[in-house]
């Protein structure tokens, strides 16, 4: 009994209890921490999933222009995505993510194998669950706490959720390389499609980049992403859930990577521009953009848009950078609907990346003889003025005021500074003559032309002394654009706007803003201003040179250009689209120039015209009830008679002459410099009374 067998029956028999105790206390902590586990589960709160959201803003025609975001992420639904894109995903990352509860003990223990064998990781350890939980509420820190609270997260998940809510979740969730965050958007970046149009080469190329975005990202590393796409193909036939044949034709299929093209120049101006829009009229919906997920439906025309920015690249000066390296000149472009108001394009600069400062609508510059429009459409309103009035366009001496010297007009060629003759309203804008200009100012009086100027749309200050009539004050070329474009529209203003439809991620319609015309002018004195401003695009007119580029097209405008040539401008239209373009150094001090609206900013606006309007038929302007023709003698104003230079003009029904050119009847002329009128002696009319019936309503 006491011999070495019984001392070894002794000793096992000791080990024995002893690995008993160690099983029961192994059982007794395994139980508590589940128990613990359990009770983490069952107490831990589980935030409803704060997913931030792309906005997306498309254009007119219903064409993605471009996001805002915190993460570029798009949500679609799972009956939405093509099976084999579901089964590439549950392949690659979790095969048995139906059948475990959130953690996968079988899986990891898989993984470690697989991991050993290979010598690197081929596969990981952590769940579908539980990706998303630590997607969803914690970081990426590598400890054993973060690694706890990912299992509790885990499991609460699974409680709360179903398998293929779950499976939604993380599709839209997980990150796919190239800031793209869920299928859809990765789909978007890499293969410029939706993610229901991807193929299953495509989808086992997505379900690869979980494992490591950047490593097996296709635009960077496409010999690594086809490797990779090849694993998850071999995955899919180990689980059954591809053919071996159709595995083979995939590997064997191009990677087809397209990213989608570049948004054309300058939309990123515009989406700035959209969003102050927002910020202005539905603050609340502009706080929550980045993560909101909105649809904002716009006005732009990406067509429209890409015409500008060729239109631009082809005509500006070679840039130089400036001190700061921003390149020089600067320029901008707005091109509107001048029946609605609706932006179609816009640009604010060169290049969106060296500067984001949108000259076109935070950079006022003075328009130079872009502003006589608003001065002869005050003389046309008066009913008095017509466009056969005349001015003799002659050296005159206008008082400085206050301490300043007198001010003397003349014209913008050096060679030729006055005409020395009369010079109808017609010809004067022709030719931009400015001392005309100046003297008509000087006849209204410049506080009748700003209130028109104010009634069209521009809002910026404006001086009230006799420059006015040369473009002294500064306006932006947003306002020039809004304001030319009740020129086009029969006298109507429009309110220029970038928003068509707000929409939230449930489809609900939140703004779908409204933009109706205000009358701020006759409609006669539109179309005849309008006529006028046809002659600038003729040959002899001071952009008369674009004629052949605007291929017969109806169209009507007037340069600019400011002293010493720094700042070149074009505005005008056709009845389909209003265009302003400015050319300028940011620096309005700079070295003077060679830029000149003629020589600069008039091609520029022919040429985006032309191709914007490219396959459209040219619409006419037409000529509305209450305007009338009368032949005149062109240097008086007054009826032709045989012998003098005569010329059709029109006018307002009423307001045509009724008396003959006194030169060709033997009646001595009017004094030099005395405008002539008509048959009528000359006396500046009184201001129309605000609120009198047919009355323009002032801008607000």
């Amino acid at each position: 009994m006491g011999g070495p067998a019984g001392h070894k029956r002794r000793r096992w028999g000791r080990l024995g209890v002893a690995a008993l105790v160690l099983l029961l206390l192994v059982l007794a902590v395994l139980a508590a921490g589940a128990v613990t586990v359990a009770a983490a589960v069952a107490l831990t709160p589980l935030p409803p999933p704060e997913l931030p959201r792309a906005t997306e803003f498309y254009d007119v025609k219903g064409r993605l222009i471009g996001r805002r975001f915190h993460q570029n992420r798009v949500e679609v639904p799972l009956t939405e995505l093509p099976p084999y894109l579901v089964q590439a995903v549950l392949a690659a990352e979790d095969e048995r993510f139906y059948q475990h509860r959130g953690i996968d003990v079988r899986g990891l223990l898989r993984a470690a194998y697989r991991n050993l064998r290979a010598r690197r990781v081929v596969e990981g350890g952590s769940t579908i669950t539980q990706q998303l939980a630590r997607n969803l509420y914690l970081g990426r820190e590598r400890t054993v706490a973060r690694k706890l609270r990912e299992a509790v997260y885990a499991l609460k998940l699974e409680t709360v959720y179903s398998k293929d809510e779950i499976l939604e979740l993380y599709l839209n969730t997980i990150y796919l390389g190239q800031g793209a965050y869920g299928v859809e958007v990765a789909a978007q970046t890499y293969f410029s499609k939706h993610a229901r149009e991807l193929t299953l080469p495509e989808a086992a190329l997505l379900a690869g980049l979980p494992r490591g975005p950047e490593l097996y990202n296709p635009i960077l590393h496409p010999e690594a992403a086809e490797a990779r796409r090849a694993e998850v193909l071999d995955r899919m036939v180990a689980t059954g859930v591809l053919p071996p044949a159709q595995a083979t034709a995939a590997r064997q299929a191009p990677l087809g990577v397209r990213p989608p093209p570049p948004a054309p120049a300058g939309v990123d101006f515009f989406l700035d521009h959209v969003i102050d829009e927002i910020r202005r009229s539905y603050p609340a919906i502009a706080d929550r953009l980045p993560q909101g997920g909105y649809r904002i439906d716009t006005t732009l025309d990406l067509d429209v848009q890409a015409a500008a920015a060729r239109a631009l690249a082809d005509g500006l000066p070679a840039p130089v950078p400036d001190a700061r390296g921003v390149p020089q000149p600067q320029a901008a472009l707005v091109a509107l609907d001048p029946r609605t108001g609706a932006i179609r394009a816009m640009i604010g600069g060169r290049d969106y990346r060296t500067s984001s400062f949108n000259r076109a609508v935070q950079a006022p510059r003075q328009p130079g003889s872009a502003f006589k429009p608003f001065l002869y459409a005050t003389l046309l309103s008066t009913r008095y003025y017509t466009a056969a009035s005349t001015q003799v366009c002659e050296p005159v001496q206008f008082p400085g005021g206050a301490g300043r010297p007198p001010w003397e007009p003349a014209d913008f060629d050096p060679r030729q500074p006055y005409h020395n003759r009369p010079l109808g309203v017609r010809e004067a804008i022709r030719v931009s003559d400015n001392v005309v200009a100046a003297r008509w100012m000087d006849a209204l009086g410049p506080e009748r032309v700003i209130d028109t100027a104010r009634r069209l749309g521009i809002t910026s200050p404006l001086r009230p002394d006799l420059t006015l009539a040369l473009g002294t004050s500064e306006v932006t070329v947003l306002e020039m654009a809004r304001a030319f474009a009740a020129f086009a529209n029969g006298g109507l203003r429009v309110d220029p706007h970038a928003v068509v439809r707000i929409t939230d991620p449930t489809g609900r319609v939140l703004a779908e803003p409204s933009h109706p015309p205000a009358r701020v002018l006759e409609e006669g004195v539109a179309y005849i201003l309008t006529d006028l401003m046809r002659e600038v695009v003729r040959p002899g007119g001071t952009a008369g040179h674009v004629a052949p580029i605007l291929g017969g097209r109806p169209a009507a405008g007037k340069t600019g250009t400011t002293d010493e040539a720094r700042d070149a401008w074009m505005v005008g239209y056709t009845p389909d689209l209003v265009a302003a373009v400015w050319v300028g150094s940011d620096d309005p001090g700079a070295a003077p120039g060679r830029l000149t609206g003629p020589r600069v900013a008039a091609p520029i606006w022919a040429n985006f015209l032309s191709r914007a309007l490219a396959g459209r038929p040219p619409t006419p302007f037409v000529p509305p009830e209450g305007v009338v023709t009368a032949r005149i003698c062109a240097d008086s104003g007054l009826l032709a008679v045989p012998g003098c230079p005569a010329a059709d003009e029109l006018f307002l029904s009423g307001t045509e002459p009724t008396t003959y050119d006194p030169r060709w009847l033997g009646t001595p002329p009017p004094m030099p410099g005395e405008p002539v009128v008509p048959g009528e002696p000359i006396v500046p009319p009184e201001p129309v009374p605000p609120g009198r019936p047919g009355a323009p309503e002032p801008v607000p």
